[in-house]
């Protein structure tokens, strides 16, 4: 199947085809009075070759499992990318939607936006994030090309990334990983223009691309942009080479602007009326704004059907194959049911035993029972595998040539690991949950942010979730991290106060196929709070009322993580003095702000509130109100054993006690 079926020349050539995506480029972000034409008139050439001769899709089924991904790693570039698929035939990018580029409610955003735009595989712009994305698309493929064979997973992943995507230091995390797994299937296509908006890149880079990427174990080649042939016969080397490969495409940046080109002032802007005229004269482009020629859409429109044929040739693979069945459950996204009977089990388990674990431990606990039950789950870590706990038995290491296993070495790579996960979760087939230390959610945090955009099911485990991973000190103890995540929209961030709990945050996360979970796990022991077993899901209310005070409320303390047991304890010396404390249990946030408002106050109650997380007060003030008091980190913390921690900045039983007694006499 590496076979590629070459388009029936049509009377027109690539060049001709080439200036079609100029010419809307240039014409749409005239009309829209924004956006950056450079980059697609100067890689129109290499992406015509691309799309006519080598990428395998079917604008008719835009989600056919099979088909080549094509990734458009310099997002600015996206009318290159509209063009394509409105040439090509892709459903709704009609000339309209071309005319509506970067308005409201158009399909046609100021970047491609995954999920808005049939034929956009994944949310690019943040530069370096596509190429990094790729990476896990072209990871997973191998993944499930060794479960399922040539017959049925057999495709490539190509990139388009400008000198921006090289620079950004994420794509040196996902060139390493990528030349280190072999990813032999992973093709990127540089837009060598050497522009950036401020000038020439010689301004900020010496960087020799070519040998950074040989070094990395890629192959690499160099072409002429604007030479057809080249690129074409550089493709074809790139698919023998056994290596992931980069191609430096020598452009042009506004190639076909006469006055403009080869300069910074096409990257961002619109080129204006008198330089387009300019450019329509230097191209032989006689048609009108947002008008092809009818030999030219003719011929653009065969490209789009030529990978109907083997689409369909796919099919019946697919209906003959023993396969069919677990093919499609992996690719439907649902888990078996029987992951969900393994949790219930484990939870009973739990609360049956009560078991003093780190919620990292439980974490660890509830992954035996996932994957156990599925295969589809597969797991990694940031090189702190022994720590973040997210290996379980049987699950084997991924390697170059070895592509059964389930476990991903992602190494020292956080941003790469968690752009690389996206990916995965983009291909569809696999669910990707991947570790590291909760501080380091500030090296990750541009992807993370993508999975949340973007709406897909990763799993973030993040250990070591506040001042009591103790010695390690202020640099590893996340302060600001979880207002940072839970300021996040479409994220759901969970801090588990138990082993039972983090069962349950295990099981909506993995039922979350439209969002994106952040589990906030600590390194200490901490006991089962939830010795009752309870059929229902509790932490799918986001917060519930733990312990019910004995009578009327005095006063209600909430907590998440391993504060919840703090709160407990405060509320024992609160009733040892006559005082009625309610304690509720916060792991989520998110889910607790979608109650309706009267089960949100049934839960809060009325009477004074008293917060303590530790970890920045930034966020409670919406659950204390103005008159509730908050007991946590006003700084960053200090290196010391945790008990020591806590004692020297008064997060303890005690202080929360005395908050409790100071808000009640101030509203008394």
């Amino acid at each position: 199947m590496d076979s590629v079926q070459a388009l029936e020349r049509p009377s027109v050539g690539t060049r001709e085809m080439a200036n079609a995506l100029r010419v809307l480029a240039m014409d749409a972000v005239e009309q829209a009075r924004s956006g950056h034409p450079g980059m697609p008139m100067g890689m129109a050439d290499v992406a015509t070759v691309l799309f006519t001769k080598f990428l395998r899709f079917d604008p008719t089924d835009p989600a056919w499992p099979d088909r080549d991904r094509f990734v458009l790693s310099a997002g600015h570039g996206s009318m290159l990318l509209y063009g394509l698929l409105h040439l090509t035939g892709y459903p709704g990018l009609g000339i309209e939607e071309l005319k509506r580029f970067r308005q409201l409610g158009s399909i046609t955003a100021g970047h491609p936006e995954y999920g808005h735009t049939p034929g956009v595989e994944t949310t690019t712009g943040p530069l370096g994030q596509g190429i990094a994305t790729a990476v896990g698309m072209a990871l997973a493929e191998r993944m499930l090309n060794a479960r399922f064979g040539d017959g049925l997973v057999d495709h490539r992943t190509f990139v388009i990334a400008g000198d921006g995507c090289l620079q950004e230091g994420i794509s040196h995390e996902a060139i390493d990983l990528a030349g280190h797994l072999c990813l032999d299937r992973l093709v990127v296509l540089w837009d060598d223009n050497r522009i950036s908006i401020d000038g020439a890149t010689s301004l900020s880079t010496s960087m020799d691309q070519q040998a950074r990427f040989q070094a990395a174990g890629w192959h690499t080649e160099t072409v002429d942009g604007h030479d057809g042939c080249a690129v074409e016969a550089a493709i074809a080397r790139a698919l023998a080479a056994g290596k992931p490969t980069l191609i430096a495409c020598r452009t042009v940046i506004g190639f076909g602007a006469p006055n403009k080109q080869g300069s910074e002032s096409t990257h961002g802007a619109p080129l204006g009326a008198a330089e387009i005229a300019a450019a329509r004269e230097a191209l032989g482009w006689t048609a009108p704004p947002f008008e092809i020629p009818a030999d030219i859409a003719t011929a653009w429109r065969a490209a789009g059907r030529r990978g109907a044929a083997e689409r369909a040739r796919w099919a019946e693979r697919l209906e003959a194959s023993p396969e069919a069945p677990r093919f499609r459950q992996a690719l439907s996204g649902e888990l078996p049911l029987e992951v969900f009977a393994a949790l219930r089990e484990h939870k009973r388990t739990l609360s049956a035993k009560a078991p003093s674990l780190a919620s990292r431990k439980a974490s660890e606990l509830a992954l035996e029972a996932i994957n156990g039950a599925t295969d589809l789950t597969v797991g990694g870590s940031a090189d702190l595998t022994h720590s973040n706990l997210t290996i379980t038995k049987g699950l084997e290491t991924v390697q170059a040539g070895r592509f059964g296993g389930r476990y991903i070495r992602y190494g020292i790579r956080e941003h790469g690991m968690a752009a690389a996960m996206n990916g995965i979760a983009l291909h569809g087939g696999l669910v990707p949950y991947g570790g590291t230390f909760l501080v380091f959610a500030d090296y990750a945090r541009g992807a993370i942010r993508l999975s949340a955009l973007m709406g897909v099911r990763v799993v973030y485990v993040l250990t070591h979730d506040s001042i009591g991973l103790g010695e390690d000190g202020p640099t590893h103890q996340p302060i600001e991290h979880l207002a940072m995540l839970r300021a996040t929209p479409n994220l759901n961030v969970f801090r588990p106060a138990d082993a039972v709990e983090t069962a349950e945050c295990w099981e909506i996360a993995l039922r979350s196929r439209a969002t994106p979970s952040v589990l906030c796990l600590s390194r200490q022991n901490l006991p089962t709070l939830r010795t009752r077993d309870s059929e229902e899901n509790v932490c799918g209310r986001g917060a519930y009322v733990l312990r019910e005070a004995a009578g009327e409320r005095d006063v209600t303390l909430l907590a998440t993580g391993s504060e919840v047991e703090l709160a407990v304890k405060a509320a024992d010396l609160l009733a040892a003095d006559g005082v009625e404390a309610a304690v509720v249990s916060m792991p989520c946030w998110e889910l607790f702000e979608r109650l309706p408002a009267e089960e949100r106050r049934a839960v809060l109650g009325t009477a004074p509130r008293v917060a303590v997380e530790a970890a920045a007060r930034l966020g409670w003030d919406r659950w204390i109100g103005e008159g509730g008091a908050f007991v946590g980190m006003e700084g960053f913390g200090a290196s010391a054993p945790a008990p020591a921690l806590y004692q020297h900045f008064g997060i303890t039983p005690e202080a929360v006690a005395q908050a409790a007694r100071s808000v009640m006499r101030r509203t008394s």
